[in-house]
């Protein structure tokens, strides 16, 4: 099962961390936990660690444009940049 890291900033902390049951949901179909972070000299960049059940159905779900209401809503800011673990 990878792991996934993603990034973005956000408008509002509180705001988008109320819509964690959101996330939760939107994100089943891909993913089977996740963790939460907030970077300490940035309270607006947060961080999600995914571990991934299925990288297409992630795939999918990043690029819905159905899910575009809940990021305005969660305060979501582009770029989301995704991050995933190499062999070394």
């Amino acid at each position: 099962m990878p792991t996934v890291v993603v990034r973005h900033k956000v408008g509002d902390f509180e705001t988008w961390l109320k819509g964690h049951e959101d996330r939760v949901n939107i994100f089943a179909p891909a993913v089977s936990s996740f963790k939460t972070f907030q970077d300490q000299n940035d309270p607006k960049s947060v961080v999600l660690v995914l571990e991934v059940t299925d990288m297409e159905k992630l795939g999918a779900i990043m690029t819905d444009p159905n899910i575009q209401e809940a990021k305005d809503r969660h305060t979501v800011m582009e770029p989301i940049l995704l991050s995933t673990q190499v062999s070394v």
